[in-house]
């Protein structure tokens, strides 16, 4: 990898408190979380799917998470990396998200209240 691969998710991700949300509906709850989770990795899937595969390991992550608002806190904006790490290897951007191919994280937060989304920038550490 010569440089960072940069890609932009448009749109807020699903924050930790409104997951945890849909998890604690009656009845309905584990299967409104998983309808979540999937509808946001398919997000981040197709919108990774003009990236080149990563072919040099470790890479680091840098997120740069522009915010509408200040209504949920920083980590529970942050959570949804998860849904951008499972998307990025259903894209087969990544081989995969575990200790030999992740070496950090980094997190930015702004406010965007016109633009909210994410870019996410995958770099070799």
């Amino acid at each position: 990898m010569s440089g960072p691969l940069v890609f932009y998710i448009p749109g807020e991700l699903t924050a930790l408190n409104e997951y945890i949300g849909f998890e604690r509906t009656p009845r309905i709850g584990s299967t409104l979380a998983a309808n979540v989770k999937k509808r946001e990795t398919e997000r981040v899937r197709v919108g990774a799917l003009e990236l080149p595969e990563v072919k040099t390991y470790p890479v680091k992550i840098i997120m740069t998470w522009y915010c509408k608002d200040r209504k949920h806190d920083p980590d529970n904006v942050a959570f949804a990396k998860k849904f951008i790490l499972d998307g990025l290897v259903r894209a087969g951007v990544l081989k995969q998200d575990g200790w030999n191919q992740i070496s950090g994280f980094v997190d930015n937060f702004e406010l965007d209240p016109e633009n909210p989304g994410v870019e996410v920038s995958i770099i070799a550490s």
